[in-house]
């Protein structure tokens, strides 16, 4: 689950279709999928020339240690600065995306941070919003990569109108942290601390990646809202398996509309070095340590946003839906 240690982040059923597709890593630009059903609204697969930026017309670079007159260290006590340099952040010329922390010779560390020019990312009554990313993360375990925490997540529209975190909402896509075998998906909300998602942790569970060890090779990343059911639901997969899902009926009206009633949401891609997370994770040591080696990229095949129109009516949950698979876990873990 999430943690926001010290100072709380201001900012962050068909899911199976496009890792089944048997997608592998390639030299070129890998396609956006075309599940059944579905209608893109939206993805980028990173194609460029080798040393390239993400597209600006899809993409903004954060840098620094914080938003214009955030918290510092954006609010999780992360060692990072992020910068725009191509060392942290740029495209190969073989359609990934290579986000990749460095030790500078000062001991600095720097890394990359983005998120979408479009922050409308929504879905109508009766309607289905899928967003997925195609990832490796960075390829480095044990005390090599203690304070690596790479994150694929989502922040409501409403928090770049007013900074309010966690109200704007929050869907932790994926998020590891020092090289461990397991994938988080969580849900922010409401107020800190406590609230209806019990911040700062938030409404999460994890999961070890399937087929291989998360650090291991490619993984696809899937986060479902579904308004055709009732309760609504929202869903996070690794694989196509499930990791988290949290229904409508689990908070007040209220604190759903809040979430689901705005303009939509942003996406973020970052690789964070230290933060609560990791602290938490490393049996309450300070993280990165003098062991941690730099230079693992979190690797992106693509970022892709679809919907699946309704007719304004909803149906009755199925009954695996209508179970409540979300889980408040003890341990304070994630972003």
């Amino acid at each position: 689950m999430q943690i926001k240690t010290f100072i709380a982040r201001p900012v962050a059923v068909f899911a199976a279709l496009s890792f089944a597709a048997g997608m592998t890593c390639s030299a070129q630009a890998t396609d956006i999928p075309h599940p059944q059903g579905w209608v893109l609204q939206w993805g980028d697969n990173f194609a460029g020339a080798a040393g390239s930026p993400p597209s600006s017309a899809n993409w903004r670079i954060d840098t620094g240690h914080s938003y214009p007159n955030g918290p510092a260290h954006w609010g999780t006590s992360e060692a990072e600065r992020y910068t725009a340099e191509r060392s942290n952040l740029q495209l190969d010329g073989k359609g990934h995306l290579l986000i990749t922390p460095r030790r500078e010779a000062s001991g600095e560390w720097t890394s990359g941070r983005i998120e979408t020019v479009r922050d409308n990312f929504t879905v109508g009554e009766g309607g289905m919003l899928r967003m997925e990313a195609r990832i490796q993360m960075p390829d480095v375990t044990g005390s090599r990569a203690l304070g690596y925490w790479p994150a694929f997540w989502a922040l409501g529209s409403n928090f770049r109108v007013n900074g309010k975190w966690p109200q704007a909402g929050e869907f932790d896509i994926m998020e590891s942290v020092n090289g461990l075998d397991s994938v988080w998906g969580i849900l922010h909300c409401g107020i800190s601390p406590g609230g209806p998602c019990g911040e700062p942790m938030g409404i999460g569970s994890h999961l070890p990646c399937p087929h291989e060890a998360c650090t291991a090779g490619p993984h696809t990343f899937t986060f479902e809202w579904n308004r055709s059911v009732s309760p609504e639901q929202l869903r996070w997969f690794v694989d196509g398996q499930l990791v988290n899902q949290v229904a409508e009926n689990q908070m007040s009206a209220e604190t759903w509309h809040q979430l689901t009633a705005q303009n939509g949401y942003f996406l973020l891609l970052d690789v964070a070095m230290g933060g609560g997370f990791s602290f938490v994770m490393a049996g309450w040591k300070p993280t990165p340590t003098p062991d941690t080696e730099p230079g693992h990229s979190m690797v992106v095949d693509y970022v892709a946003v679809w919907t699946k129109s309704g007719n304004g009516q909803k149906v009755p949950a199925p009954t695996e839906m209508a179970a409540d698979a979300a889980k408040r876990e003890n341990a304070p873990v994630g972003r």
